[in-house]
């Protein structure tokens, strides 16, 4: 197995990446546990499942709320086909 070597520049360029990658990567973290935070909070105080309203931020972030209803469409179709509904 060969070891590739990188130039000076390489190495400022690649020191650079990983650590604004870091950086980043540390942002996120703190952002997502204030989000869940925030999250918790507000299902306790509107008695809705932290797992709802998790789901419905990624629908909303992805804009995907007409494919969300295509595809619960069909499964509750399915669902009332085999007689498992309440």
């Amino acid at each position: 197995m060969t070891t590739r070597s990188f130039n000076n520049d390489a190495k400022i360029k690649l020191t650079a990446l990983i650590n604004e990658g870091l950086a980043v990567m540390h942002e996120i973290e703190a952002l997502s546990e204030g989000l869940n935070d925030t999250v918790k909070n507000i299902a306790e105080e509107l008695e809705i499942k932290p797992g709802v309203l998790k789901r419905a931020i990624k629908i909303a972030h992805k804009s995907k709320l007409g494919e969300t209803n295509k595809e619960n469409e069909e499964l509750n179709t399915i669902l009332e086909l085999v007689g498992k509904t309440l």
